[in-house]
């Protein structure tokens, strides 16, 4: 499941611009990797698996030394990739180890977890900040075509994930900090 996720998040990299593995592992750090991680080693896994089912061809390297080689989706891969998009896609359960940790915290008592609260909510406030500033660098005000519309959603999603996250964090400590 988790590999039929990234190998289609590689395509769709891949559609967006053909690039070598550094560089495809360097853009899913900077975008899809915010809402799906992947170890550069698993990327690479995932290549060789992406190219040897067909979807994917590695272009002939540029001469010179330290030339990476590329790749581009083939027609298969494209069909591939409009398959899977089309697939039903299940509700996403909740299975949230917070959610179960407030629980034992209201049996044990607040305990040590309101300064762990503290650093997760800075953690949430750090995401969202970076989230932001991609939104104003990335987005700005205005008309867009639909394809920049769709990113900025996914990027809106990662937004509000983090300030419900934060904003959950900080009434959480609020609770636990009152006797």
């Amino acid at each position: 499941m988790a590999g039929d996720v990234l190998q289609h998040a590689l395509l769709t990299a891949l559609m967006e611009r053909p690039c070598s593995g550094s560089e495809l592992a360097g853009r899913f750090d900077r975008s899809i990797g915010y809402f799906w991680q992947a170890t550069h080693q698993q990327i690479y896994r995932e290549l060789a698996r992406l190219e040897a089912a067909g979807w994917i061809e590695g272009l002939p390297q540029e001469s010179g030394r330290g030339r990476k080689r590329k790749y581009q989706v083939l027609p298969a891969g494209r069909e591939e990739l409009e398959r899977w998009v089309g697939k039903a896609l299940a509700p996403l359960p909740i299975r949230d180890e917070l959610l179960v940790r407030l629980r034992a915290a209201a049996v044990l008592g607040p305990a040590r977890f309101a300064d762990e609260l503290e650093r997760l909510a800075a953690h949430h406030r750090e995401k969202l900040a970076t989230y932001r500033k991609i939104e104003a660098k990335d987005f700005p005000p205005g008309s867009q075509p639909r394809e920049q519309r769709l990113r900025h959603l996914v990027l809106k999603a990662g937004i509000e994930f983090e300030s419900l996250r934060a904003a959950f964090c900080e009434e959480a400590i609020a609770i636990l900090r009152t006797p």
